[in-house]
């Protein structure tokens, strides 16, 4: 869950404006409580409006290195548009930001019911949005990006889409670390830690730092976890949560 409790909110009733279906199966729900919305899969909650800053770091971290260049960057989900938010902040105006959305009620909501959340991310010129699943952009062609954000599930998992099962594995991980161009930077969120896919990182060849952070702000409540897998050590700053290659075959 990303929406902490609120208890002027858990008083009002909720209220479902609106479903999307998804190309496995399944369907998105996007609801309201009052002022606060919630976009959710089954019982999962994937996003709500009132807690936003892990998703907000994970664009502050993983574009960090172009805030003075600038750069082409891809974006994974649109979700409520927090992250593209805080790399909008983050980056100069110089920069292209790609975001790939696979759901198009998720644009539709973002045009329409939450509108007021998304503000005037939307119509910057430097925001392009591709209809499409982000797998099938990330390997269209090699040292394209300088960064690539993924927030399109929970964790490293195919949990709302199976095919993204792709983006995690082995190959996948490859396949991203050729779309970067040197100094690129690879950023996952992530609700929960997974060492197996650290792993998976190192041996794609990335530099991995894993940057874990309050779930809630001011509150011992969980723990999200971002990744920040850059394809030369330059691009991150030296920190013990380092792993590389070299790391790995050590241990």
């Amino acid at each position: 869950m990303r929406l902490a409790p609120n208890a002027d909110a858990s008083a009002a009733p909720v209220e479902l404006i609106d479903t999307a279906d998804l190309p496995d199966g399944g369907r998105l729900r996007l609801l309201r409580r009052g002022d606060d919305f919630s976009i959710r899969f089954g019982s999962e909650e994937l996003m709500g409006n009132r807690v936003r800053h892990t998703e907000q770091a994970l664009a502050t971290l993983g574009c960090r290195h172009l805030a003075q260049s600038g750069g082409r960057i891809l974006i994974g989900g649109l979700g409520m548009g927090f992250t593209l938010g805080s790399a909008l902040d983050t980056l100069p105006r110089d920069a292209k930001i790609i975001v790939a959305e696979l759901v198009p009620k998720i644009l539709t909501w973002a045009r329409g019911p939450l509108a007021h959340i998304f503000g005037t991310t939307l119509s910057d010129p430097r925001v392009s949005i591709e209809m499409a699943d982000i797998h099938d952009v990330i390997v269209r062609d090699a040292e394209r990006f300088d960064a690539i954000l993924l927030d399109v599930d929970n964790g490293p998992d195919g949990l709302i889409h199976l095919a993204n099962e792709r983006l995690y594995c082995n190959w996948g991980l490859r396949a991203a670390h050729g779309a970067l161009r040197p100094g690129g930077v690879l950023a996952i969120w992530s609700a929960y830690c997974d060492d197996a896919f650290v792993e998976r990182l190192v041996t794609a060849g990335f530099e991995v730092d894993e940057i874990s952070i309050d779930a809630y702000p001011d509150e011992e409540n969980g723990k999200h976890t971002i990744w920040l897998a850059a394809k030369d050590a330059i691009a991150l700053p030296t920190t013990p949560n380092r792993l590389s290659r070299a790391a790995s075959r050590d241990a």
